[in-house]
């Protein structure tokens, strides 16, 4: 399978073109590296390069970056309107194909060592990689800037960075490294050129005022076309995709008596989320997204089915797996099977959502159909991901119990390896159970709001979810055995045993079919 991720460095340098080459050529070089995008901002003095390939070339040129950068940018002397820690501020690594968000966050944080060792630059995780809750937004690992956070790191430990220091470097600083998804910088500009309406805007929407959940936005006057502006990260397009984001600002503006201008993206986008709008706006009925030409070329030269599946080409796309796991060795297995099993309840879930949010009868529920669509597209997302996951963590044991034992300084590596990928083998299935749980509950509140005619598609998902948590469930029994240690162990156990009893609750509970029969479910 072909491993893709992107990373996108931000360097405090925007107005020396010169240094921002130097930059770029020091990343470029590193092969099946591609440079997608550079863009550079003179008032905000900040660039922000976009790479993309395999995972581990585009580490290497990460760590060149952010090497040269060491070498050319004394942030002693830098100025500009954008908060900055760093020469190097930022490097997040996102996931594209066929590599995980867990497998970011790995790699993340081996590049933050690796940063350390080579160039004696300080790091910070963040995101999905961050090792405090704290540290998670990136706002408060940066709250002071270079020169504030200079100087609390010396009297204050909980201001230290994550590798190396406790000193910053005198003229480099810190480098913040972490994993997220695909983030979109949108901007929405407004008819208006007051930036107190902007501000007002901004606080209504980003979800650290009570606003949408994955929104950060904040208000800016754009002095050379007499306009404001909303500028907007979204950190999770799927779940909060940018046609909600615009409709709400378009429906704040309003509020005030304005209108609005225009919209931008700012760098790269993914085609998807372009592809979630034109949905939105054009009220297109049973949309694909291999309704959409170069997604149907792209599946024929991969020599995939060009087309929507029908009953024969369905049973051809899920032969393959289920050769897999008919196959006479261990993995995939069982806690593959249960994943298997939430994504296709989340996806019979998104079906359901995504029709019923069609019909006019159930206008009402649109906003509340919208974000179950992108909430049930992501959760599908990640159990499809779980199902290598479990795999993966099942080939780790096996890989560990291969190493040599010849010594006893052997054995104890040994015996340190198979534990830790005991863990993972532990964790992986436990993530789906709690997914699928979540998932069987958000399907049960959806019965309230789609249409009736497509109440069994729910029920069928929501049999699904459950039997992907009871399966996921014993995986995660199998292997506590195998644990050594008892406090990992007990904390497992617990949240295994408070999952089963809600699974034990839902499975009780009482929602008739058709029949009369119960059919587990909650009120």
């Amino acid at each position: 399978m072909k491993r893709l991720i992107e990373c996108v460095p931000n360097f405090s340098e925007g107005r020396d073109a010169s240094k921002v080459d130097a930059l770029v050529a020091a990343m470029s070089g590193v092969p099946g590296v591609f440079v997608l995008d550079r863009e550079s901002d003179a008032d905000h003095n900040r660039s922000v390069i976009t790479l993309a390939g395999e995972p581990e070339a585009v580490a290497e040129a990460a760590l060149r970056g952010v090497g040269r950068a060491a070498e050319l940018i004394d942030l002693t002397r830098h100025t500009g309107a954008h908060p900055r820690l760093g020469a190097t501020d930022v490097v997040p690594f996102v996931p594209i194909e066929g590599f995980s968000i867990e497998e970011c966050v790995a790699l993340a944080r081996r590049v933050g060592r690796e940063i350390w060792e080579r160039y004696r630059v300080p790091v910070y995780f963040y995101e999905a990689a961050a090792t405090r809750p704290e540290r998670a937004n990136l706002e408060s690992i940066r709250k002071g800037q270079f020169e504030g956070v200079r100087e609390e790191v010396m009297r204050n430990p909980d201001r230290a960075p994550d590798v190396g220091g406790p000193r910053l470097h005198p003229t480099a600083g810190a480098v913040v490294v972490g994993a997220r998804k695909f983030l979109i910088a949108y901007n929405i500009n407004l008819d208006s050129p007051d930036k107190a309406i902007a501000d007002k805007i901004a606080r209504t929407i980003r979800f650290s005022s009570g606003g949408l959940r994955y929104v950060k936005a904040m208000g800016v006057d754009l002095k050379a076309r007499g306009l404001a502006q909303v500028s907007i990260n979204l950190t999770d397009f799927e779940q909060t995709p940018m046609h909600r984001v615009f409709e709400l600002v378009r429906s704040e503006a309003a509020r005030y008596g304005v209108g609005i201008a225009g919209s931008e993206i700012v760098g790269l986008v993914p085609k998807k989320a372009m592809e979630m709008a034109a949905e939105h706006f054009l009220q297109l009925e049973s949309f694909s997204p291999a309704q959409v030409l170069e997604n149907r070329l792209a599946a024929a030269l991969a020599g995939a089915p060009a087309s929507e599946p029908s009953a024969g080409k369905l049973a051809r796309l899920a032969q393959p797996l289920l050769d897999a796991v008919a196959a006479p060795s261990p993995a995939p297995g069982g806690g593959s099977v249960a994943a298997l099993a939430g994504a296709l309840a989340a996806s019979l879930g998104e079906m359901v959502a995504g029709l019923s949010r069609k019909k006019k009868s159930l206008a009402a529920n649109a906003e509340a159909l919208d974000e179950a669509v992108s909430g049930l597209r992501a959760t599908a997302g990640r159990l499809a991901e779980a199902i290598d996951r479990d795999a993966e963590a099942y080939d780790a044991i096996v890989a560990a119990s291969k190493l040599p034992k010849d010594t006893h300084e052997a054995q104890i590596r040994r015996e340190a390896a198979v534990q830790e990928a005991t863990r993972g083998a532990t964790e992986v299935p436990l993530e789906v159970a709690e997914s699928a749980m979540a998932l069987y509950e958000r399907l049960v509140q959806l019965e309230g709001i789609t249409a009736p005619s497509m109440v069994s598609d729910l029920r069928v998902a929501r049999a699904m979810a459950l039997a992907a948590a009871r399966g996921a469930l014993e995986n995660v029994a199998i292997n506590l055995a195998s644990l050594a240690d008892a406090d990992y162990a007990g904390g497992v156990r617990r949240k295994a045993a408070a999952l089963e009893s809600r699974l034990s609750e839902y499975l009780a509970s009482s929602v008739p079919d058709r029949s009369g029969a119960p059919m587990g479910g909650i009120r």
